[in-house]
């Protein structure tokens, strides 16, 4: 499987909710994800994930999660 070969090239794939993957270039991209546009060996591609994906959380998560922040502030950041 082109996920165990070191050589292979991959594809960094990113979902809606800002999840990242690796994708075997020579496969087409799953539904419900797109081409991230980074290309490269398998280790490249994981290092770049780990640079751009910093935050875990789906997108939908942090939405909601700043929308209670800001609901949780006076709008100058200050708690209510």
């Amino acid at each position: 499987m082109a996920f165990d070969d070191e050589n292979a090239v991959f594809r960094v794939v990113r979902n809606d909710e800002d999840m990242h993957s690796i994708w075997p270039l020579h496969r087409p991209v799953p539904a419900g994800w797109s081409d991230a546009g980074f290309t490269g060996t398998k280790t490249a591609c994981l290092e770049h994930v780990e640079r751009v994906w910093t935050d875990m959380r789906p997108l939908s998560l942090r939405r909601a999660m700043d929308g209670e922040m800001a609901a949780d502030t006076d709008g100058n950041g200050a708690a209510r």
